[in-house]
C-alpha cells in the first residue's frame, strides 16, 4: 500500500492522508480547494474546482495514474447555483475521459471559504491497454 500526502495541514491535523494506491486503485480522499503555500482561496466556484483539480492530479500522478483513469467522482458544493459553473470544470478536468460522478449539495464545508469539495478513485490498467491497445468507446 503507498500513500500521498499533499501538505494540507488537516492531513495532520485529522489524521488522513490525501490518497492512497492499494494494487491497481488508487482512492483520494476529499479535496478542498486549499491554496498553494502563501496563495488565497479563489473566490469562484469554477477556479475552486480547477484547484482541487490540480492537487488530486498530483496524488494520482504521485502514485503511478493520471486523470484519465479516474473511474469515479464525487463532488460536494455549498450553493446549488454553482452546478453548472463546477461541472464545467469537471468537463475541462476529464476531457474525453469522463468518470461515472455524483454532484451533492451540502449544507456546508469546513471552512465557509470553499464553495466545494472533490473526492475521486481510479482503476489502473496498464497492462489491459498495451497488451489490446485503447479500448473504443460505446454509447448506449
Amino acid at each position: 500500500m503507498q500513500r500521498s500526502f499533499s501538505g494540507s495541514p488537516y492531513e495532520q491535523m485529522f489524521g488522513f492522508c490525501r490518497a492512497l494506491r492499494l494494487r491497481d486503485r488508487i482512492l483520494i480522499a476529499g479535496t478542498a480547494p486549499i491554496p498553494s503555500p502563501g496563495g488565497l482561496v479563489a473566490t469562484g466556484a469554477h477556479d475552486q474546482m480547477m484547484r482541487c483539480g490540480s492537487i488530486v492530479r498530483e496524488a494520482l500522478e504521485g502514485l503511478g495514474s493520471t486523470m484519465d483513469q479516474v473511474v469515479r467522482t464525487r463532488v460536494y458544493i455549498t450553493d446549488p447555483k454553482d452546478a453548472e459553473d463546477v461541472g464545467r470544470a469537471h468537463a475541462t478536468l476529464f476531457g474525453g475521459h469522463p468518470p461515472v460522478a455524483t454532484m451533492v449539495i451540502v449544507a456546508g464545508l469546513l471552512d465557509p471559504a470553499w464553495k466545494v469539495e472533490f473526492e475521486a478513485e481510479a482503476e489502473i490498467h496498464e497492462s489491459v491497454e498495451r497488451a489490446e491497445g485503447p479500448r473504443s468507446q460505446t454509447t448506449l
